[in-house]
């Protein structure tokens, strides 16, 4: 079967040139060698690291690190509750992105109410603490500054109480720097916590709550000159296209509907809940039955796992190939 692969650059939403593929040929081991010494290496097939959506009581824990490299991090948190402590971040923009629940974002900029499919981005330096009911979300550390794409849906609002039944009281203020892993604290020490949120009055600044555009297959809502971050709707039907981002690892997590992936690294289904790290080089296309969509962050640098793994991806056979036949990019 033919199939057009699109080879893509970090940055780029036009491909560097597309290719007409043997989709078999594209997906099978390469053919023996005509010299005697083997010169190519084996690669593991793709890993899935997978957090239910579904809200299941436990006692606070910090956030699980997804990916991580010496610039990046991604994590998965939920809360029913509220976090320990108002952080101030030295070295990164956190961006966070609502799977479900309620949450309550506090800050020198204002107060965020947010709802299932919502990013918003705290900038470099901004106090902030959350308060989650059945919350879950994902949180993106990005080197400062990240420029938004896209026009805000709402900003953030000076309120107080923030949520009903809130009232000041002993508060910490912890000062971290490397992506806010934990054992980065600088120094921690109390706060005045009304006097600090009404620090709000004194900022022109607000954060802004960004969605995915109605309409559009991808939406790209930040960016610095490494990392693109955006959202992905995938809709059954459509031609077989590939894709290979030549100096970027992709980070997928899926945030609904079900998903089969195709790599060069093995067949996966996906689900919601799901991340799958796709690196840098490596052909790939989607393959959808029904309605659905997931976060995607491109990275420049390598981003690797560091979650333990939930399942890897099966061996591509002609014969499960064969039986995918309705797909989406």
């Amino acid at each position: 079967m033919s199939v057009v692969e699109d080879v893509m650059v970090l940055g780029s939403d036009h491909p560097l040139r597309s290719i007409v593929r043997d989709e078999d040929l594209l997906l099978s081991p390469p053919h023996p060698p005509k010299v005697p010494v083997k010169l190519w290496q084996e690669h593991p097939p793709l890993t899935v690291v997978h957090y239910p959506q579904q809200y299941e009581p436990e006692a606070f824990a910090p956030p699980r690190g997804v990916y991580e490299n010496d610039e990046i991090r991604v994590e998965w948190q939920k809360m029913d509750g509220r976090q320990p402590f108002y952080h101030r971040n030295c070295d990164v923009d956190e961006i966070s992105y609502q799977i479900g629940g309620e949450r309550t974002l506090m800050s020198e900029l204002g107060v965020i109410e947010f709802q299932p499919g919502d990013f918003s981005r705290i900038p470099r330096g901004v106090a902030h603490d959350n308060y989650g009911r059945e919350d879950s979300h994902l949180l993106f550390y990005i080197p400062a500054p990240v420029t938004e794409l896209v026009p805000a849906q709402r900003e953030s609002v000076a309120l107080l109480p923030p949520f009903p039944g809130w009232q000041p009281g002993k508060a910490n203020e912890a000062i971290t720097q490397c992506m806010a892993a934990l054992g980065h604290d600088i120094t921690v020490f109390g706060v005045d916590e009304q006097l600090l949120l009404d620090q709000v009055h004194q900022e022109d600044q607000r954060m802004a709550v960004l969605r995915a555009e109605p309409g559009h297959d991808v939406t790209w809502l930040y960016a610095t000159d490494r990392i693109r971050l955006g959202t992905v709707t995938t809709t059954p039907g459509g031609q077989r296209r590939y894709r290979r981002t030549l100096d970027a690892d992709e980070i997928q997590y899926q945030a609904h509907g079900h998903r089969t992936l195709i790599t060069q690294r093995g067949i996966v289904d996906l689900q919601p809940g799901d991340f799958v790290r796709i690196p840098l080089g490596i052909s790939h296309a989607s393959v959808v039955t029904e309605p659905g969509d997931y976060v995607t962050l491109l990275s420049h640098d390598e981003l690797p796992q560091v979650a333990e793994t939930a399942r890897t991806a099966d061996a591509c056979t002609p014969e499960r190939l064969s039986s995918l036949r309705v797909e989406v990019r």
